[in-house]
């Protein structure tokens, strides 16, 4: 946020920046003193892997808009909805929160409920309705934020 603030306001004078370091310190110490620090609040140690998920992430969602789009577009329109539950191996909420939000992100499906064991989804095309085809998302968000999980086929 520091970063953001300093490049979008144009000020580099001493005390604006001293006070913002000041600040952020004395933020830091009183995050932790209250132990609210932990890796699901500030996920820093698992930003390369968060990243390197995200541009996964992007290709997928790019393969789903033209499976979307041929499907529409097609002569007979060759829509066919169709509701699944995917199963969450995912321990932590932010787990299952990541990975139900990569699914509501990828065009032609959508998370409709959250349970603690599996993701009520509906899909566009019946084909994307498959839960195994849903497993290498899921170990790919649960390894973004640092979680190991086991995916029982």
């Amino acid at each position: 946020m520091a970063a953001t603030w300093i490049s979008l306001s144009g000020y580099f004078t001493g005390m604006l920046l001293g006070l913002g370091a000041i600040s952020i310190v004395l933020v830091l110490y009183m995050c932790a003193r209250m132990r609210i620090l932990d890796a699901e609040t500030a996920p820093y140690l698992t930003m390369p892997q968060t990243l390197a998920y995200f541009a996964w992430l992007f290709v997928e969602i790019v393969k789903a808009n033209v499976a979307v789009v041929r499907a529409v577009l097609s002569p007979n329109m060759e829509v066919s909805p169709t509701m699944v539950k995917i199963p969450t191996p995912q321990k932590t909420d932010i787990g299952r929160v990541m990975f139900a939000n990569s699914i509501t992100l990828t065009p032609g499906t959508v998370s409709v409920d959250l349970a603690d064991d599996h993701i009520l989804v509906h899909a566009l095309l019946s084909e994307m309705a498959h839960a195994e085809d849903f497993d290498d998302m899921s170990e790919r968000s649960a390894w973004a934020i640092g979680e190991h999980v086991e995916i029982s086929s």
